[in-house]
This record gives C-alpha cells, sequence and structure tokens, in this order.
C-alpha cells in the first residue's frame, strides 16, 4: 500500500523539512493517491487505518465537530496592503490576502462552510501529478461552520487568535481547530499566505499558485518565508482591529487579548510574528522548525512548543536542535511538549482524514485522537494565558492524555 509522505522527516535535507519542502507528492494529494491504490472510494469498507484498528472508510470525509457550547460562523475577507509589494512576486505592488475567520455564532446557519473551493482541490492533486480520481474530491470535505453567521457575543469580550498554516499548504488544513476555538468564545483568524500556497482563491476568481516552492530551499529563503509572514500577520491585525475594521464583527475583538498558533512554516512565524508585534501576549509553535533567530534579549511572554518526538526530542542526536536554541531565548512562561506517535501531518485536518479513509500517514496514533489532543492542549494554553483561567494541564503528564510528553531541554529528558 501506498502510505502519505510524513514530510518533516528528520532526515530530510534542510530545504525538504516540514510541510515545508514541497515534495512531488503532497500530502493531501497523497491521500487521494492512497484512495485509488487501495479502492478506498465512498462505498469503500472496513480497512487498517494508522491505529491498526479496523476502521470504516467514511463515505464522506468529515471534520470531528467542535467541543465547545457555541454554533460556528465563518466568513472570508479579502485584504490590501498598499505599503507594500508582494516579496515573492515584486510586480505585484500590494501584498494581497485571503483570510478565514471563524468566531461563536447566535445560531447555526442555512448553509455549510466549503473547506476548499474546487479549483483549489484540483490544484493540490494536480500538483500531486493525481489524475484518477475526480479533481473536486477535497472540496467535499463536510466542516461544522456556518458560513455568515450572525456573530454572537458583547463589544470587546473575545480574544483574538491568528493561525498560520504549513508551507504551501491552504488556511483550510486548520479548519478543525479553528472551529474549535470559535465553539468556545475565541474569534480566530487564519491566512492565506500568497504564492507560498498551491492554491489560492480571490474574490474575482483569481486563483494563485506556489512562488516559493520553486524557490531554493535555503536558510535566506526560510528567514525571509518568516519575517514575510510576520508582516502579514501585523496587517491583519490592523485591518481587524484598527479604526477602520474589515470586519463587522470586529467590535467583539477584545484587543488586550490577541495570540497566535502555526503549524510547521506557520509555527516558526509565530515566533517571528511575535518578536516584532507586541499585540500578540502569548504564542504555539506546532512542529515547526524554526530558521530566523529571535531578538538577543529574548522573548519573555508565554510560550508552548508542541510537536512530534522523531524531530524534536531533546538530547537526541539529530533532533531537538533547533527547538534548543529557541528554548533559551524563552524567558517567560513555556513548555514543550510532545506527542507520542505523532507524525507531521497529526496536528492538522489530514489526520482526521486519512484515518476516516483507512489509510497510513506514518503516525502511529489516530487521527481522531491527535486532533483531540491538539484541540485540548492548544484551548487550555490560550485559556490560560488570555482568560487568565489557571490550566492543572499544562503544569504536569496527565493520566487523560498520556501520550503528551513533558520536555526538560536542561536536563534532556522528556516523561
Amino acid at each position: 500500500m501506498s502510505q502519505l509522505i510524513d514530510l518533516q522527516s528528520q532526515a530530510a535535507p534542510r530545504g525538504l523539512r516540514g510541510s515545508r519542502g514541497r515534495g512531488r507528492l503532497a500530502a493531501v494529494a497523497g491521500l487521494v493517491a492512497v484512495m485509488t491504490v487501495t479502492g478506498l472510494g465512498p462505498a469503500a469498507s472496513a480497512s487498517v487505518g494508522a491505529s491498526g484498528a479496523g476502521t470504516r472508510a467514511a463515505a464522506k470525509p468529515y471534520l470531528p465537530a467542535p467541543t465547545g457550547s457555541r454554533p460556528v460562523g465563518t466568513t472570508s475577507l479579502h485584504l490590501k496592503d498598499t505599503s507594500r509589494p508582494d516579496p515573492w512576486v515584486p510586480s505585484v505592488k500590494a501584498r494581497e490576502l485571503m483570510v478565514s475567520l471563524w468566531y461563536p455564532a447566535k445560531a447555526p446557519g442555512r448553509h455549510r462552510a466549503q473547506y476548499m473551493t474546487p479549483k483549489e482541490s484540483e490544484l493540490l492533486l494536480k500538483d500531486g501529478e493525481i489524475t484518477t480520481v475526480p479533481a473536486d474530491t477535497l472540496s467535499k470535505v463536510r466542516t461544522n461552520a456556518f458560513t455568515d453567521a450572525r456573530p454572537a457575543g458583547s463589544a470587546r469580550s473575545l480574544p483574538l487568535i491568528v493561525l498560520s498554516p504549513g508551507h504551501s499548504k491552504p488556511r483550510s488544513e486548520l479548519t478543525a481547530l479553528a472551529e474549535e476555538l470559535a465553539s468556545r468564545g475565541y474569534v480566530v483568524a487564519a491566512i492565506d499566505h500568497t504564492y507560498e500556497n498551491v492554491a489560492q482563491t480571490f474574490p474575482d476568481g483569481r486563483v494563485t499558485t506556489c512562488v516559493t516552492c520553486e524557490i531554493k530551499k535555503d536558510l535566506g529563503m526560510w528567514r525571509k518565508l518568516e519575517k514575510g509572514r510576520a508582516a502579514d500577520v501585523s496587517f491583519v491585525l490592523d485591518e481587524l482591529t484598527g479604526k477602520h475594521p474589515k470586519w463587522k464583527g470586529s467590535r467583539l475583538i477584545d484587543t488586550s487579548r490577541i495570540a497566535m498558533s502555526g503549524q510547521s512554516a506557520g509555527g516558526a512565524a509565530t515566533l517571528a510574528a511575535m518578536a516584532t508585534d507586541s499585540r500578540l501576549r502569548a504564542g504555539i509553535d506546532v512542529d515547526g522548525t524554526v530558521e530566523a533567530e529571535l531578538p538577543k534579549e529574548g522573548l519573555s511572554r508565554p510560550f508552548l512548543l508542541l510537536g512530534k518526538p522523531a524531530t524534536y526530542t531533546p538530547g537526541r542526536p539529530g533532533t531537538g536542535a533547533n527547538w534548543e536554541g529557541v528554548w533559551a531565548g524563552l524567558h517567560g512562561w513555556k513548555r514543550w511538549l510532545l506527542v507520542t506517535g505523532a507524525a507531521h501531518t497529526s496536528f492538522t485536518d489530514l489526520g482526521v482524514l486519512v484515518d476516516q479513509l483507512g489509510i497510513e500517514d506514518g503516525a502511529d496514533i489516530p487521527g481522531a485522537r491527535a486532533m483531540a489532543i491538539t484541540r485540548r492542549y492548544v484551548v487550555a494554553f490560550f485559556d490560560q494565558h488570555l482568560r487568565g483561567k489557571p490550566q492543572p494541564l499544562l503544569k504536569k503528564p496527565s493520566a487523560s492524555y498520556p501520550e503528551v510528553k513533558f520536555c526538560a531541554p536542561e536536563k534532556k529528558t522528556c516523561a
């Protein structure tokens, strides 16, 4: 059986680490490729999933329901920063971004949000040279948020979380996490960083592709990417919380409670963004290798490192060194947590989707379980640092989540 490629193999050369490496078989496209090879389709029956247990392929891929008490609404914003040209295509004189917002809603709406467009699905499949499945396959994932549902909440009552996806990946890969946060009373803004994604659609029908995928993956490129994403984040915050906000629900945002989380390159960019924008009170790097250097004085705001042991075990030859340097520069509240059995995709929607289809992604933990862990610890972190609610879960290992190991880099141990 073909397998989903885990693009953050520690054995890969620098340019191919993490979801940053494009590869000829992208993770999403690989998912569909295995569907074809194994005959798994809408009517497929029992198969063996990543957990090793018998699972049944889902008739239609779907995201797990959020566990919070509130319905979730979602909308998209098209933003244009005329103060700077695009960093990857200088002939484009303004940096254009697409942003998805998720938020607590007064009531469910009539229409569930689409996971991605058929064209985006087509280009993702084409990028992986997959031609034997319907081109719109990935546009049919069932979500839990309702398009343009009426926002709920009083003025300045909701914390804001910014999300940044992995390199070459769409903002939609973080939908399950965004829906969870919104169901618990957060506004969430996920950014598609233009020309860093294999397919991104604008309201006028234009679809941009991945310019950075064709650039040599050296240290300079990754530092430029992290710096550029930090600028994107600051611009989005300006557009959401400035004098003339671009979202009608912006009055709900509490501007004193803003934080960020990102996966892979998005996680690395979280540090870069926090280093340049003091509005970000706390941050999470989810399985992302950091190339940009922290300021000499370090960072004193709360920060969580959450990843997989294969890449980020402190003290193990070939792993952990990058995060150890980051750890030394973090002078505020901090944790280094590893999820046993996780693959790079386990922290995104992809881990859930591959399990539903009964295919392997290299993980030794079921995708639904990995997503439940990711959601639980991310919510706990933000509840503690943005809402002032102490979280025992973040103090020590939990019997409820034995997969999660607390690492002490100074001792080079995880327990």
